[in-house]
């Protein structure tokens, strides 16, 4: 067995029949869901503190950092405020066109 620990990007690498659209909705999870876990993490509090904090079910908040599952937006509003921390709205800039 290969106990070798791969990256998302290589991971991405091995993937082909997904679109840039689905790329860009995986990319934006795995950055949130790694943010939550980070400011979890920085505030030394546990997924249980999290949950007092937050309202947010400790399994639930387990399931979300673990990629379990795909929360509601409010979901991720609560938990993210428990945090001081909230998502922003911003322009992305646009790929080219293929020709």
């Amino acid at each position: 067995m290969n106990n070798k620990r791969t990256t998302w990007d290589e991971l991405k690498k091995d993937m082909t029949a997904l679109s840039p659209d689905d790329w860009d909705e995986i990319d934006l999870k795995v950055k949130i869901v790694g943010e939550i876990l980070k400011a979890r993490q920085e505030e030394n509090l546990t997924q249980r503190a999290l949950e007092e904090l937050s309202g947010v079910r400790q399994p639930m908040i387990a399931r979300i950092e673990n990629g379990n599952t795909d929360p509601q937006l409010g979901t991720v509003l609560k938990i993210l405020r428990s945090l001081g921390k909230t998502l922003a709205v911003v322009d992305i800039p646009l790929s080219p066109m293929p020709e």
